[in-house]
């Protein structure tokens, strides 16, 4: 057998308290959101579509009808576009903690099959979602119980008032570079000028690079590593054409209601005003399947029940964390499959 196979009675016995923890987390969270009036829902696997960003990637299978006929399913990367539907259904408050699932996922902090805890308020400002993120943090230290998160030396203290940061001003104080000179009055990026600014700081773009694509990288190797120190960090206000499933502000079209939380220079959630102009989102997922086409010389088909559903939807927001990812670093545990209980596939 395999020396380090998670299954070996001395490296389970190894594991076993952070897994045990993980329970504890679990419980606690599931209280927390029942305590706040939150129904947890339970949405199917299969989906249709998996998801429309061009650089998420899916496990496609097949369904075999009873009569023989087949047709192409994916199992999703998030429960999302389902949870959407229920709150046109006429859910108001929901969450649920979701298997979910990403190919060409892999290392440190990904796993090809993992946990996804998302919730969804209705009728509610996103600005109240953010607060439930840092309501989740604290909940998590409480259950293991630590005030400090960490992860490869870096700390952050759950309980201490979250920075709150624009994406703009992150860009300014980290990287140097002015991002809205970079974009329209709509909110679309120059790839020209952020491909100089981004070569200024160090960084060199790939010929084919979009503006998405550098400022992705650039957030990546500039921004996030500075992120979550000490204190939790709210990331908000991205860009509108980084918006994904996210609304326009009302004070400022060119900047969307997204927003990510980090501790320890680690993602942990990513939220939004959800968008509900179905026109929009269209639009928004055909440009994001012509560049998966570019890219990757494949596409996902559109959810037209989720845009059907999309008008339905009073004014809502919604967010995704990673579970494992926040077990990790509640733990300072320093791989993710230190906190899943069968891990799959080949520790990277």
């Amino acid at each position: 057998m395999p020396p380090d196979s998670w299954w070996t009675t001395q490296r389970h016995a190894d594991r076993r308290p952070a897994l045990l923890a993980r329970g504890r987390i679990r419980k606690a969270l599931r209280q927390h959101f029942e305590r706040e009036g939150f129904l947890e829902v339970e949405c199917a696997i299969l989906q249709h579509s998996p998801g429309n960003e061009a650089h998420l990637h899916a496990f496609a299978t097949e369904r075999i009808a009873a009569g023989g006929g087949r047709e192409t399913l994916y199992l999703h990367t998030s429960p999302e576009f389902a949870c959407k539907k229920l709150i046109a259904a006429g859910e108001r408050r929901i969450f649920e903690f979701s298997r979910v699932f990403r190919n060409r996922e892999q290392g440190a902090l990904h796993a090809p099959e993992f946990t996804m805890l998302e919730w969804y308020r209705a009728q509610e400002d996103y600005q109240r979602v953010m607060a439930d993120c840092i309501d989740a943090l604290r909940t998590a230290a409480d259950a293991v119980p630590s005030r400090a998160f960490s992860f490869r030396g870096r700390r952050c203290d759950a309980f201490s008032e979250p920075e709150r940061l624009t994406v703009t001003d992150a860009f300014d104080r980290f990287a140097g570079i002015d991002l809205l000179s970079t974009l329209s009055n709509e909110g679309e990026g120059d790839r020209v000028a952020l491909a100089r600014a981004a070569e200024a700081t160090g960084l060199e773009p790939a010929a084919n690079d979009s503006w998405s694509d550098i400022f992705s990288k650039l957030l990546v190797a500039r921004v996030e590593p500075n992120l979550g120190h000490e204190r939790p960090t709210l990331l908000y206000e991205y860009p509108r054409c980084e918006a994904a499933l996210a609304r326009a502000t009302p004070h400022d079209p060119g900047v969307a209601e997204r927003f990510e939380l980090y501790a320890c220079g680690i993602e942990l959630a990513n939220g939004f005003g959800e968008l509900t102009d179905a026109t929009e989102q269209r639009r928004r997922f055909e440009a994001e399947m012509v560049e998966k086409q570019r890219i990757y010389g494949e596409r996902y088909p559109l959810d037209d029940d989720l845009l059907a559903a999309l008008p339905h939807m009073p004014q809502t927001s919604g967010v995704a964390l990673g579970f494992d990812r926040l077990v990790m670093l509640a733990l300072g545990a320093p791989h993710i499959e230190d906190v899943i209980w069968t891990p799959a596939g080949t520790r990277a």
